[in-house]
């Protein structure tokens, strides 16, 4: 099985699980100061779907998906956009990860090291447009 389809089943546990987003955003927005004043006036439900959204694409793009989306994501979470700073992502992907070990009961260190390599290039993309 490839990394992204290990991801990809990874992945479906996880939102089978009702609180994975809210996890995911309790441990991301405790990972910095800076990260809680991002999301100060953000409407956290429609933010939710977004992440949703968000990983799948990244996810997608691991298994041959154009990156436009990334490219628009990247665009709106520019220094113009957003303005996002490139080693927040860092955080982000720390914060998933953690969330995934939580509510993938079949999470082992080989899935999370899957999701690492999976996502970085996606990632990267998106760094890229700052």
């Amino acid at each position: 099985m490839s990394h992204a389809d290990l991801v990809m089943q990874s992945y479906g546990r996880c939102c089978a699980s009702p609180d994975f987003f809210d996890s995911f955003y309790r441990h991301f927005l405790a990972s910095s100061p800076q990260i809680r004043e991002k999301f100060t006036n953000t409407e956290m439900s429609g933010q939710k779907l977004l992440l949703r959204q968000g990983i799948l694409n990244l996810v997608m793009h691991a298994r041959g998906m154009p990156d436009t989306k990334l490219r628009a994501l990247g665009a709106s979470h520019s220094r113009e956009g957003f303005d996002i700073r490139p080693e927040l992502y860092d955080l982000w992907l720390e914060a998933l990860l953690l969330t995934v070990s939580e509510h993938d009961k079949q999470c082992t260190a080989e899935t999370r090291q899957a999701w690492r390599e999976v996502l970085k290039k996606g990632i990267a993309v998106i760094k890229a447009g700052y």
